[in-house]
Formats: structure tokens, C-alpha cells, sequence
């Protein structure tokens, strides 16, 4: 489903961040890229999502293949619409919306009709299920699990098929990281 051949990755065309990453995800993988702080794991995930246009960098050797298409030069909303898709690290949200609102935003890039779109809400509370009861309160007042559950569920709204979680456990307390992680993998083995 994805391949990460040999990739470097410069910023300002000057800057090496990364050299020589390669990996690969099968269908119905779960994959994680562990490392020090600094190591290059976010800047992997923005370099497969297309996001390293927003800090001026670029995959300046390599290639990267999503169900056998290079997308290494594909603008990140064109990657989307492939069904490739990243969850960002900070559990960013659109604060001064709603649980609710938030998850429809996370539909707007796969443009499907309201039906759809609601259909994909309740998947969202299938998964997370303390979601539903949240649904009206506005996002900026969540704990920092009940964000996680909810970009996460944004995420899913796009209809991925393959899913880039940026560091989902960092600063929850280890039950919560042991819940998103369960959930993760019921993720996984209900959508492939």
C-alpha cells in the first residue's frame, strides 16, 4: 500500500534532515516508526502526507509510492484525496468548535453528500463512544484524551485508507494511551 524507498529530505534546499528512510505498509498493517526526539519521525509522516511544503522542505532523493502512484511531489490536499491521510502531533483542533463541528470538517475533504457524512459520525461514535455524549460542547474545553479521540475520529471522517497517527499517546496518562491504542486497533481490524 505505501512504499518509502531511500528518501532525503533537505528544508530551504539546504538543511539534510533526512537520509536514506525507507519503509513499507501493507494493507491492514499497523507500523510504527520509533526514534529519539529529533529523529525524523514527523518529518517522515510530512514528507509521505505532502506537509513539508509548509515548512519549506522537500523529498530531494527517493521516491515515495501510495498503492503504486509517486506521490513524493503531490500537493498534501491531492494526497488526501488519494485516501492517504495524517493526524497531526498536538492534538489540533478547531478549539472554538464543536465536537460535532469538528467532525464535519474532517468530511469536507472527501466531499460526500450529508448522508454519508453523518453516516460517518456515528462510525466516529462507534469508535468513541464518550464522543457522542461531548458532541455539542465545544472542543477547547476537552481533556487531552477526549482531543486525541477526536482528531483521530476528524481523521476517519476523510474515509483513509490508510491512516498517519503523529505521536498519538504524547502527554496522556498510560490507561488513556492503553484505551486510544485499543481503539486504534479495532480501527484496524473493522476498516483494514
Amino acid at each position: 500500500m505505501l512504499s518509502v524507498n531511500n528518501i532525503e529530505v533537505k528544508y530551504s534546499n539546504v538543511i539534510l534532515v533526512l537520509r536514506g528512510v525507507s519503509l513499507q505498509v501493507e494493507k491492514g498493517q499497523i507500523v510504527s516508526i520509533l526514534g529519539a526526539n529529533g529523529a525524523g519521525k514527523t518529518t517522515t509522516l510530512r514528507a509521505i502526507s505532502g506537509l513539508l511544503v509548509t515548512q519549506e522542505g522537500a523529498v530531494t532523493r527517493g521516491g515515495i509510492e501510495f498503492k503504486g502512484e509517486r506521490i513524493e511531489k503531490l500537493a498534501p490536499e491531492d494526497v488526501v484525496k488519494r485516501g492517504l491521510i495524517q493526524v497531526l502531533e498536538g492534538r489540533r483542533l478547531y478549539r472554538h468548535l464543536t465536537v460535532e463541528e469538528n467532525l464535519i470538517v474532517g468530511s469536507i475533504p472527501s466531499g460526500v453528500s450529508r448522508a454519508v457524512m453523518n453516516q460517518g459520525i456515528e462510525e466516529v461514535y462507534h469508535f468513541f463512544p464518550r464522543l457522542r455524549d461531548l458532541r455539542k460542547r465545544v472542543s477547547g474545553y476537552l481533556s487531552g484524551g477526549e482531543q486525541q479521540m477526536l482528531v483521530i475520529g476528524r481523521g476517519l471522517m476523510a474515509k483513509p485508507e490508510l491512516m498517519m497517527l503523529d505521536e498519538p499517546s504524547i502527554g496522556l496518562a498510560p490507561l488513556l494511551v492503553k484505551e486510544i491504542f485499543e481503539v486504534i486497533k479495532q480501527i484496524n481490524q473493522e476498516r483494514g
